[in-house]
């Protein structure tokens, strides 16, 4: 069973907003708050591993090697958590790291090897990449599954005041982001997601030259009020967990958290849905052409990362 999606499709996993960042800023954002990151254990992981592929392979290696650093003080701007708690969250995170360490990171450098055998045949056509955003979802409910009864335990001891904290800065979260990607007109969006895009794929290939700067715009623009959507969706997953949180006595709890945790798109609207979908397959079109559209010596860049991001990966030691 694959669970790793190519890093270069990942760059995309969330196609609304968001800037590349190097390490250092990565732990600057988590310390003061900035993080986009939700308090779910499963995408934190993968959302911090994405951050450090993004900024460089030679830096994820460190990023995992932190993330029982990272995830708790990304969990700090969410959950006031009290020593004890604290303690219960270090551990269970010590044992899902390790897990993750020995069982799924051998995936994700099989995963790599595979992706750098079919760039060395040539065309990449958007059939090729067609499963990858399911493997990347499949990730997030293999991870999710195997969280949950540590978030439940952890979520189900929160006092009231926690509970509200946490409402206080989602919906913090939420003001900032609106005002950042939705006050501008949307061809200014469209514009902003377009210069995003196109330096994170420089990341992987090199400068990109006209034509494919132009690819990227075109794509930008297919994905219209995709801002609007993400959030919206975001907004829902929030309401989801903090209507379930208001009955963490209850019986069903633990199984309102797992859906919660393991399927996220259950808790949001017909219509995000299918902006997500449709935004995926705008990006799989868009990653084959720019493929196609690429010189020998942005293959030569793509094939490099790669193989970095790979040798990263596969040297490091799990607990």
């Amino acid at each position: 069973m694959q669970t790793a999606a190519p890093p270069v499709f990942l760059a995309f996993a969330d196609q609304a907003h968001g800037e590349p960042a190097g390490l250092p800023a990565l732990y600057r954002e988590v310390r003061q708050g900035r993080s986009r990151m939700r308090p779910c254990l499963a995408r934190l992981l993968i959302a911090l591993l994405l951050a450090a592929a993004l900024a460089g392979c030679n830096r994820i290696g460190l990023a995992y090697r932190n993330l029982d650093l990272l995830i708790p003080w990304t969990l700090d701007d969410y959950l006031q958590l009290d020593g004890a708690q604290r303690r219960q969250l270090a551990a269970h995170l010590d044992q899902h790291l390790a897990w993750h360490c020995r069982s799924q990171l051998p995936r994700y450098v099989e995963q790599l090897a595979q992706l750098r055998r079919q760039l060395d045949d040539g065309r990449l056509a958007a059939r090729d990449l067609q499963p990858t955003h399911a493997q990347l979802r499949l990730a997030l409910r293999t991870l999710g599954e195997r969280i949950t009864p540590s978030a439940v335990t952890l979520l189900r001891e929160l006092d009231d005041s926690q509970v509200e904290h946490l409402r206080a800065a989602f919906a913090e979260r939420q003001e900032a982001d609106a005002e950042r990607y939705l006050q501008a007109p949307l061809a200014q969006q469209v514009r902003q997601r377009a210069d995003r895009a196109s330096e994170r794929l420089e990341h992987w290939f090199g400068p990109l030259d006209a034509a494919q700067r132009q690819r990227v715009l075109a794509w930008s623009h297919s994905l219209g009020e995709q801002n609007r959507h993400w959030l919206d969706g975001r907004g829902q997953w929030q309401a989801a967990l903090l209507a379930a949180l208001a009955q963490r006595e209850q019986a069903d709890f633990p199984a309102r958290l797992a859906g919660l945790l393991q399927d996220r798109e259950s808790a949001m609207s017909r219509e995000v849905r299918q902006a997500s979908r449709q935004a995926e397959q705008a990006t799989v079109a868009l990653l084959a052409d720019l493929h196609t559209l690429a010189g020998a010596e942005q293959r030569r860049h793509l094939q490099q990362r790669l193989a970095a991001l790979q040798r990263d990966l596969s040297e490091l030691q799990c607990s």
